[in-house]
């Protein structure tokens, strides 16, 4: 008599039990808690445009939320470079207003929704080097040798 053969289940439920536990589990995305919080993960999605169209300028935005982080009211652009032209600030306008778009609504925590509802943030984004810091020579403290 042949010997009964034992059930396939167990078989094919630890690769699949396997292959479910190695997978990554899709996090909630992480919870902003701060203001710093805010404005880091709007200049994480920041993207200026390419200099084949626009010469880099800083622009500051002023733009409020509501308690479920999605934008209130209207954007206001309040700073552009002073150098800037007319085609470097319609290119970094619709790069801003594009970040925006692509970031919000913003995943505040319950404390940080109520807290910032309906008040103004000022995010700049630098786009330009800023220029070197000048050294002060001192005759009095450089090492002479005599």
């Amino acid at each position: 008599m042949a010997a009964p053969r034992s059930k396939p289940f167990p078989w094919f439920a630890v690769p699949l039990l396997l292959l479910a536990l190695s997978a990554p589990a899709r996090a909630e995305p992480e919870r902003l808690d701060t203001i710093r919080d805010v404005v880091v993960r709007l200049h994480r999605c920041w993207k200026p445009p390419p200099l084949s169209r626009a010469n880099p300028i800083d622009i500051t935005v002023v733009v409020s939320f509501n308690r479920e982080g999605g934008i209130l009211g209207h954007p206001r652009i309040t700073y552009e470079s002073e150098q800037a032209s007319d085609n470097d600030r319609v290119q970094y306008r619709i790069a801003v207003m594009e970040t925006l778009q692509r970031c919000t609504p913003l995943p505040f925590t319950e404390g940080l929704g109520g807290a910032v509802a309906g008040r103004p943030f000022a995010i700049p984004f630098k786009t330009r080097k800023s220029p070197p810091r000048t050294e002060e020579k001192r005759a009095w403290l450089s090492p002479k040798i005599l």
